[in-house]
């Protein structure tokens, strides 16, 4: 999912520079393929050379056979990736996410990550489960219903797709024998967005998502490091002109610029990673929406060609896609860690759950339920949940 913002993921140097770092590179293929060699003497195996460019073709047909929409091969030269994270990370644009520094520079260099690494398999995944684009529109639209994201709809992607991709690398073990290898998912120091430029799978759109114009920005992405020198594929050109919907739409205006988003604006952040009370004046602009944003999705032409998930996986669970702001206030902590189990939502905990819930019912219309719904929390045992139903309830007093 890449992005600089929140969980669907943030998204110089030094010495002697991009050209240095190429021979490197170079040097350590020369290493690999050496010690491979001697591998193969010793075990016995054949000495002929791997067909890299057959191995690659055969790992797309698997990645495809394991419901992934697309894989491509990226180099490990991240170098200007690098210098755009470091000047964000300096802009403060990412807020509370503190792990979005701790790793330093290794989000931009593969193989200081994961040592050994010549390359990297980047992958797609497609998550979109309402046939009828007018459901997403119809929950947004009525104020007593919530919003939650659509990749969160269904079973929690990191789960998914990191059983997939260990998969793919046992059928290339299968293959080749034992290599050397590390699966990401959304959940470690990676530039995923870059890496699938890179590998040819689309472009970064202005909202810093992944574009591609076969299935639009509706997409997981993961990543398998590999110590195979398998041969890159070329990116491919950007296709978002003047175009500038995601930038408009965005409630919040977190888009501050073209390929920039400031996480301490975004919906998804303040949903999601932000882990104290929401600022006052972002909390009208939330709407109903509960658990991240799509809104800089929703209105981007490339998404007319998003492709629908058939992966039971992704199917929605808990009629999150219907249910109403104040049915799903009233969840006990028991429900919510029974109920959101194996969902992406459950790591944001019941406390943080209602803190969300308090401000789409806050924007709801002041309705006999909506009302009944907060004053039953009023007393919650939560301070921070305390503090937003009041602020909810302060907000319906003086309509």
């Amino acid at each position: 999912m890449g992005e600089d913002r929140g969980e669907r993921g943030a998204k110089g140097f030094g010495g002697g520079g991009v050209g240095q770092i190429k021979a490197q590179e170079r040097v350590v293929v020369r290493v690999w393929w050496h010690i491979r060699h001697i591998i193969r003497s010793v075990t016995g195996h054949a000495e002929n050379s791997l067909d890299l460019l057959a191995l690659k073709a055969r790992v797309k047909d698997w990645a495809r056979e394991l419901g992934f929409a697309a894989c491509g091969v990226a180099g490990i030269d991240l170098g200007a990736a690098e210098s755009h994270f470091l000047d964000w990370l300096a802009a403060g644009f990412h807020g509370e996410m503190d792990y979005m520094a701790r790793h330093g520079v290794k989000r931009a260099r593969p193989a200081e990550l994961v040592p050994g690494t010549l390359s990297v398999l980047s992958l797609r995944m497609p998550y979109w489960a309402e046939q009828d684009r007018a459901q997403t529109e119809a929950a947004l639209a009525d104020g007593e219903r919530a919003y939650v994201s659509r990749y969160a709809l269904g079973r929690d992607y990191h789960k998914v797709l990191r059983g997939r991709l260990q998969q793919l690398a046992d059928r290339i073990a299968g293959e080749i024998g034992a290599f050397g290898h590390r699966v990401f998912v959304d959940s470690a120091p990676v530039l995923e967005v870059e890496l699938a430029r890179q590998a040819g799978l689309g472009w970064r759109g202005k909202h810093t998502l992944m574009l591609t114009r076969e299935a639009g920005s509706l997409f997981f992405l993961g990543e398998l490091y590999v110590d195979l020198p398998l041969p890159p594929d070329e990116p491919v050109t950007e296709h978002c002109g003047d175009c500038t919907r995601c930038i408009d739409a965005c409630p919040t205006q977190a888009i501050v610029a073209p390929y920039k988003v400031d996480a301490r604006r975004c919906i998804s952040y303040l949903t999601i990673e932000l882990k104290g009370a929401i600022p006052e004046a972002f909390r009208p602009l939330i709407g109903n929406r509960i658990y991240g944003c799509d809104d800089c999705q929703l209105v981007c032409p490339w998404n007319r060609f998003a492709r629908v998930s058939e992966d039971p996986d992704f199917a929605v669970r808990n009629g999150l896609d219907a249910a109403t702001l104040a049915a799903l206030f009233a969840w006990t902590e028991e429900e919510f860690v029974t109920r959101m189990a194996g969902s992406a939502i459950y790591r944001i905990g019941h406390e943080r759950w209602l803190r969300n819930l308090a401000v789409g019912l806050g924007n709801a219309p002041s309705t006999p339920a909506v009302l009944a719904a907060l004053e039953a929390r009023r007393e919650d045992a939560s301070a921070l949940v305390r503090e937003h139903v009041a602020w909810a309830l302060a907000r319906h007093a003086g309509r």
